[in-house]
């Protein structure tokens, strides 16, 4: 025990460590509040792993579920995890700098070292001030998405049940979770445009960063945007477009899906189905009806996943894109990485591939995992793993027919994607100081 307490107190309280402790924690927490039977409508606790696998949806916004939120939770359980939905969305730092700002406490330098890894900034000046407005920017646009869903929820549930359906959906959108409460995602609300360009309005907001956001808003002019902003508005527009376009092509005749839709249902649909693999969880068609090759490029959307700093998950669509600038100026032959006549550091460059090469690296491994403890397709289960990882709540019906041992798997992924790879290699492993001396270059041939 003392060789235990000694090394506890050694671990260095690094701001990757800090923050992968407290999702943990928060996970934790939210378990046991979940596994109260009076969280359950049955009066029944739900057993711990299915609490800890709500829980861990929940917190790290990612939407897959093992029971129905609508028909399972009580008011009491759906109350915890649209809290632990918020506090997942606007991240642990966030919510801690709320606390100590209401209370007069001070932000400390190492909370400020803290929060800079949460929202992805490069430097600390103005932390404290940019975290006022993630939170007054947060409350508004949830606000105004719940009056604006309140139109259509309050005629069809009544005024109580109606704005409670409304905040939970813009709350569970903005922070690209992914949970409802209508028992059937959006699927019966496919007619509805209100309801639709609602949810996609509330989950690209939430997926494009709160950093992006703030810089439109101060400069509202193309050119004088950075070139981050510039980069991810691009890249989101274009998957966006994209997807759209390529859904509504593989599935127009897939009588499982958009067959039987008139031509605006198609196109709402075909827009819905593009907007949520970034990674909000919603859905307005049946994901498991879709064609292996939607499914497939589903997959892609759902790696690639929103921007940094944002409350989405995957790759990052930054990442994606210096990757791919990467690799035409590779292909060019030029030594420089250039994006809007700036030079992309090299720096930047290795950390965008390792993301990259991990977040492949576990999915994966992931999809080898689920193929010994599940019994399903090959297709459906990377879908799983990469929806987990990607934290994007999108499943083809194996979420509610995992085993103990998958929902386990399922968890660690959940978690793994929502800190991020990276940041779970720093905050767990062993950080060697850098070297004073450097060898000799060796050639290798690669290609």
């Amino acid at each position: 025990m003392s060789f235990i307490r000694s090394k506890l107190n050694g671990l260095e309280m690094n701001p990757p460590r800090i923050l992968a402790l407290g999702f943990m924690t928060t996970i934790l927490l939210g378990a046991l509040l979940l596994n109260l039977p009076r969280a359950s409508v049955s009066g029944e606790s739900i057993g711990f792993i299915d609490a800890l696998f709500t829980s861990a949806s929940a917190v790290c916004v990612t939407g897959l579920v093992v029971v129905n939120t609508a028909d399972h939770w009580t008011v009491f359980g759906q109350a915890v995890i649209l809290m632990l939905i918020q506090i997942g969305g606007l991240g642990i730092m966030t919510m801690a700098t709320i606390f100590a700002l209401v209370s007069g406490k001070k932000i400390s330098l190492k909370e400020r070292l803290v929060i800079k890894e949460q929202l992805n900034q490069e430097s600390l000046s103005g932390l404290v001030k940019l975290v006022k407005y993630v939170i007054a920017m947060t409350l508004f646009i949830e606000f105004v998405g719940a009056v604006v869903l309140s139109y259509v929820f309050i005629p069809e549930f009544g005024l109580k049940q109606g704005i409670w359906n409304s905040l939970f959906h813009s709350v569970s959108a903005f922070c690209n979770a992914g949970f409802d409460i209508t028992g059937n995602s959006f699927m019966d609300y496919n007619d509805s445009t209100i309801a639709i360009v609602a949810i996609c309005f509330l989950v690209v907001l939430g997926g494009l960063g709160f950093s992006v956001i703030i810089d439109f808003l101060r400069h509202r002019s193309w050119k004088r945007l950075s070139l981050h902003t510039r980069l991810v508005i691009i890249i989101s527009f274009l998957l966006l477009a994209i997807g759209t376009l390529l859904i509504l092509v593989l599935e127009w005749n897939n009588p499982g899906t958009l067959k039987d839709m008139t031509l605006g249902d198609k196109v709402r649909a075909a827009l819905f189905a593009a907007v949520v693999p970034r990674t909000a969880g919603f859905n307005s068609i049946d994901v498991g009806a879709m064609m292996q090759a939607t499914a497939f490029f589903t997959i892609i959307l759902m790696f690639i996943g929103g921007s940094p700093g944002s409350t989405a998950g995957g790759i990052k669509t930054a990442t994606f894109g210096v990757v791919i600038m990467a690799t035409i100026a590779i292909i060019k032959g030029e030594r420089d990485i250039e994006i809007y006549k700036k030079r992309i550091p090299q720096e930047t460059v290795f950390k965008s591939l390792a993301i990259v090469t991990v977040g492949m690296g576990m999915i994966i491994g992931v999809s080898f995992l689920l193929t010994l403890t599940e019994s399903w397709g090959f297709l459906d289960t990377m879908f799983e793993a990469t929806s987990a990882f990607a934290t994007v709540g999108l499943s083809r019906g194996l979420t509610p027919n995992l085993s103990n041992a998958g929902k386990l798997i399922i968890i660690g992924t959940m978690y793994a994607g929502r800190v991020g790879p990276l940041t779970m290699a720093f905050a767990f492993g062993y950080n060697r100081k850098h070297k004073r001396y450097r060898y000799s270059e060796g050639h290798i041939t690669v290609g």
